[in-house]
């Protein structure tokens, strides 16, 4: 479970966040969605210890994130915004290494790279190096890292950016089977009919304050709309996606 409590971040004069609070609970799906700017990324960095809050908190699993960082870090597993890959390592090796910064077994570890290469069909390139890799391709690989070590919390930042139709089934199948094991998922994506169809609860945020949380349905009662991507634009005033 991931706890968000009173959280505030400032770059110089710009306010990123003002203050937000939201639970991300065990055996959720719960769906981050907002305007560009409006502090997604900075919570969710917040989240995965990259970056430091001028005040509030984060508990993941009830380990703090700024004075227990390697307690939460074995406790997330993360698909951030940059996704960059070594161009010399294969898809394979990159797996792998993150795997073993995990502390996996050999034989585990091997073993959970066969599957996640099953179920995100990487068998084409796992053995290639990385450079000259496609969108898609890339995007396989780092999703592959964030789940080699079975994490109880995960962050997934547009996981489906730039995967095929067949690909994007897998990964919300993925997700559908990880929320089922009692795990925590907090989800970004600007598609709004991902965001409907995955999302058990969603968390709108819009210049740094959290302006709205409930389930699809509970939110188009409160709005009076009829799809997500009519509340969205109801709640944010915008016509930007994130």
């Amino acid at each position: 479970m991931i706890e968000v409590q009173s959280l505030k971040k400032s770059f110089n004069d710009v306010v990123a966040l003002a203050g937000i609070d939201f639970t991300a609970r065990d055996g959720e799906v719960t769906g981050l969605i907002g305007p560009n700017g409006a502090g997604k990324t900075t919570a969710l960095r917040i989240i995965y210890t990259v970056m430091k809050a001028n005040s509030g908190s984060v508990l993941v699993d009830g380990f703090d994130t700024a004075r227990q960082r390697l307690a939460v870090q074995r406790r997330i597993g993360v698909l951030p915004d940059g996704r960059g890959l070594y161009p010399r390592l294969t898809a394979r090796e990159h797996i792998r290494y993150y795997g073993r910064l995990h502390g996996l077994a050999a034989a585990d570890l091997e073993q959970r790279i066969n599957t996640l290469c099953d179920i995100l069909t990487m068998h084409e390139f796992i053995d290639r190096r990385a450079k000259g890799f496609s969108k898609g391709q890339t995007r396989k690989v780092t999703l592959a890292r964030a789940l080699v070590h079975e994490p109880h919390n995960l962050l997934l930042d547009e996981p489906t950016n730039g995967l095929d139709i067949a690909s994007s089934r897998a990964v919300h199948g993925l997700i559908r089977s990880i929320r089922d094991q009692g795990r925590c998922v907090l989800f970004c994506s600007h598609i709004m009919s991902e965001v409907a169809a995955i999302c058990d609860r969603i968390v709108v945020i819009a210049q740094g304050h959290i302006v709205a949380s409930g389930t699809v349905p509970e939110l188009m009662t409160q709005t009076g709309r009829e799809n997500l991507e009519d509340v969205f634009l109801s709640l944010t005033g915008s016509t930007e996606w994130a």
